[in-house]
């Protein structure tokens, strides 16, 4: 029966949906090796965040295996792939969530590349520029939109430079300045996402590593979202790595797209060009 089907990685018909199993089943099957030299083509040859040779999971469980990455300043990556392929451990491995067994982890500076492998949550914050914006409910719901946007500050000198950097954010959006008084509780999903991803500009960071930004939301405010996240990227030069489960609105947003699967990296290209791919969206896209 149809019914039997359901359950799979994308959008459409119980008749259409296949299993995150054959989802991955299939995948592995397309999957080929990645030259490096493709990888630093995608990112122009001048890559500002790059990963080599990534091992990395949780405890003594390995996720990613041998994993590479290459993105440029100002550039944007959407991952994606089957459920469990590991998307968010490499967010999680670039801010400091996770056990690294093998590779590196490196951001461009002014005295060239320097390894944050390492370095703490804080510490990839306040001195490398990444902020790591999490999956909805990440807000505290019974603060004000104001105190919210202070805890973003919680590592500057001062909790005046906070302040500073919070009036900084309202004059920017005048949606959140509207209610900069409310209760977070009290926002619609689009406003919360708004609030997070607000939150995290705070530190005023280089890297963004969005997780899932469409998730739990309305389409008007998906727009939302991917217009401020355009924003961010086209008009202040911010580096986006992005995990994105709708991956057909991810893609259609990225620079660069690359698939996963089961932790290593299966395919990477131009984010139009896996769009157009007819098994990327066969398996990824909804046919």
């Amino acid at each position: 029966m149809a019914e039997s089907r359901a359950g799979g990685y994308h959008i459409g018909s119980v008749d259409t949906v296949i299993s995150v199993e054959e989802v991955d089943r299939q995948a592995r099957q397309l999957a080929e090796p990645i030259p490096i030299e493709k990888i630093g083509s995608l990112a122009n040859n001048k890559p500002y965040v790059t990963i080599s040779g990534l091992n990395a999971g949780y405890g003594k469980m390995e996720i990613l295996h041998d994993f590479n990455l290459q993105v440029a300043k100002g550039q944007s990556l959407c991952l994606i792939g089957p459920n469990g392929a590991g998307k968010s451990t490499i967010l999680h491995s670039i801010y400091g969530f996770t056990n690294i067994f093998n590779g590196t982890i490196t951001i461009e500076s002014d005295a060239g590349p320097r390894e944050i492998t390492a370095l703490s949550p804080n510490q990839k914050l306040k001195e490398a520029g990444i902020a790591y914006i999490l999956q909805d409910k990440s807000i505290f719901p019974s603060m004000t939109v104001e105190e919210n946007l202070w805890m973003g500050g919680f590592l500057m000198d001062s909790p005046t430079q906070a302040k500073e950097a919070a009036e900084k954010v309202f004059a920017k959006y005048d949606r959140l300045a509207a209610r900069r008084t409310h209760q977070a509780k009290v926002l619609s999903g689009g406003e919360r996402r708004l609030l997070e991803i607000s939150r995290a500009l705070v530190m005023e960071p280089d890297v963004l590593l969005v997780d899932e930004p469409s998730i739990g939301l309305e389409p008007r405010f998906i727009d939302l979202v991917f217009e401020i996240l355009d924003d961010l990227q086209r008009n202040e030069g911010k580096t986006i790595i992005m995990v994105e489960q709708n991956a057909k609105r991810g893609l259609e947003f990225a620079d660069l797209g690359y698939v996963l699967v089961s932790g290593e990296l299966a395919m990477a290209d131009k984010g139009n060009d896996l769009l157009e791919n007819p098994d990327v969206g066969r398996l990824f896209l909804g046919g």
